[in-house]
């Protein structure tokens, strides 16, 4: 049997080259604040996976994207065992364009620092008076850099973006940042209109996207998962405080209130983070989780 190494290591996946393919494993590493916690958090990979296969399912009709199968009897040999069970997933290869596409739908987070000290977030005036986690007159889309492994993203404008995607691709610039812009509000507008249906607030999210060998963009990593978005829960919700979440805020709020802990993780942090992790799946999907 051909043993596989990963061709590139991420905070939470792994990337392994399969030809003209590529096999991305979602570990059951936690990130927080641009660190590798020492904890894992059990089944957290398979919740990523799943849910970004829910997605990708979901919104194809908007942007086409690189999944091909979550069933490893569709990958070689070596992945077809326990440990990469549920939570691979084969892909497209393609190639990776270097901003990050957030988009924010409620005021929170830095983007709530941001404009308490200025009355803008990223750059962008937002009306006077908003509170924090109010829900924003139209989805924000706030892109940045992506920065290597251990480095702090950097936010920029569109302008920039396109700065950016032109000095790679002369002539073009312009298109795919108007291309990636416009299918980041898109995808967050279907999706965070279907989450609201299901209970849950989708506040912001992150998406990547790359281009296939035709040269067209295509959404790849990650969708919506909780490491890359923050889900509320619709029932909690009232503007004017930070929220009760699904995602890794509850990992983070935790760490900013014990700066002492060495990146360790008590195990009840360890346990409902697990729990919150796998209900934000069922409720999205309305299935139990089962990886």
């Amino acid at each position: 049997m051909q043993e596989y190494r990963p061709v590139r290591e991420g905070k939470v996946r792994e990337v392994y080259g399969n030809g003209d393919s590529l096999i991305i494993v979602a570990t059951d590493r936690i990130s927080a604040f641009d660190h590798i916690l020492k904890n894992r958090i059990e089944k957290k990979g398979a919740v990523l996976t799943q849910m970004s296969k829910f997605w990708f399912d979901y919104t194809k009709d908007i942007v086409d994207n690189h999944m091909i199968s979550v069933d490893t009897a569709d990958m070689p040999e070596f992945f077809r065992n326990e440990r990469f069970s549920g939570n691979s997933m084969l892909c497209r290869k393609l190639e990776m364009l270097p901003i990050e596409c957030i988009v924010r739908g409620y005021i929170t987070g830095s983007g709530w620092a941001g404009y308490r000290e200025n009355g803008m977030v990223c750059g962008i005036r937002l009306p006077e008076g908003l509170k924090e986690s109010d829900r924003l007159p139209e989805p924000l889309y706030t892109p940045s850099t992506k920065a290597e492994l251990g480095l702090h993203d950097e936010n920029i404008s569109f302008e920039r973006s396109v700065e950016i995607l032109e000095e790679l691709y002369p002539g073009k610039g312009a298109d795919y940042a108007a291309q990636l812009r416009d299918k980041t509000i898109a995808l967050y507008k279907k999706c965070a209109e279907y989450a609201l249906g299901r209970g849950i607030i989708i506040a912001d999210t992150k998406f990547e996207f790359g281009l296939d060998e035709n040269g067209s963009v295509v959404l790849g990593d990650e969708m919506l998962t909780p490491d890359s978005s923050r889900f509320w829960p619709l029932s909690d919700y009232e503007a004017g405080k930070s929220q009760p979440s699904f995602d890794k805020q509850f990992v983070r709020d935790w760490l900013a209130a014990n700066p002492d802990s060495d990146l360790l993780l008590p195990e009840e942090v360890v346990a409902k983070t697990s729990a919150k992790y796998k209900e934000a799946y069922e409720l999205l999907t309305g299935k139990a989780f089962t990886a």
